[in-house]
């Protein structure tokens, strides 16, 4: 497996409208989250990176939402996603969208994320998916050079799997938008019979996805050894031939 590392600077957008059918994707996306704010509760909520800044999570009964960004115009905190000054559980949501695409290490974004969550905390991952018509555009040679396209995208499973090392408990792995989402949007009857055909027959296959998981902690329970004392070796007394053939003669 190829390390998830980024070995040039990535072009972070700063609003969904840099990304192609930016705002139809942010659209989709609080449609999906719509359901599960109301299920979040805490102290606060922090929002890494600009796209995550502009998801709507204005039903959450967190009242204490903030955005990290590096940028010093559009959020609350100014510093890098991969370096947070945050203590050590600290936050009860975090929310990284579409970030993983843009970051030098994305893995270690998301043990930073892990680091200041509370346990049992929540983790909102969206990102695209590589095994869908939006990762058909990386082979086309005019497309490639294009964002996001010329950014390493990273398959559900595989941010799955470091979430499972990581201790997380996936509880929402939702895929969506089966479009190349290159181009114009469309909206006509091919267009809509295409996509709920797609979307009931092929469900992996969607274009974006959200991923929402739970921090579960184990607590380490001690356990003492029962010390007991080692018995004392005594042999044992068995009858000689000699006696039992004294009171035989007897």
């Amino acid at each position: 497996m190829k390390p998830a590392l980024a070995f040039r600077h990535p072009d972070l957008p700063k609003s969904w409208q840099d990304l192609p059918n930016g705002e139809l994707i942010v659209k989709n996306i609080d449609q999906v989250l719509s359901s599960w704010w109301p299920k979040f509760f805490g102290y606060h909520l922090l929002k890494l990176g600009s796209l995550s800044g502009e998801i709507d999570s204005s039903s959450s009964p967190i009242k204490h939402q903030l955005t990290l960004t590096n940028q010093p115009e559009g959020g609350d905190i100014v510093a890098e996603v991969d370096d947070l000054p945050l203590l050590e559980h600290s936050v009860d949501v975090c929310v990284l969208a579409h970030a993983l695409e843009f970051s030098l290490d994305p893995h270690h974004v998301v043990r930073e994320a892990n680091r200041v969550l509370i346990p049992n905390g929540y983790l909102v991952i969206t990102g695209f998916n590589p095994f869908s018509l939006v990762g058909l555009n990386k082979f086309i040679p005019y497309r490639r050079k294009q964002t996001p396209w010329n950014e390493r995208l990273f398959s559900p499973m595989r941010v799955k799997d470091w979430l499972h090392l990581m201790g997380f408990e996936i509880q929402l792995d939702h895929r969506f938008l089966h479009s190349s989402l290159s181009g114009q949007y469309s909206e006509g009857m091919i267009s809509s019979q295409w996509r709920k055909l797609a979307a009931r027959y092929f469900p992996s296959l969607g274009s974006v996805y959200v991923i929402v998981a739970k921090k579960r902690v184990l607590p380490l329970t001690p356990i003492k050894a029962k010390w007991q004392l080692r018995p004392r070796f005594e042999p044992v007394k068995v009858p000689s031939m000699n006696s039992s053939s004294k009171q035989d003669n007897k």
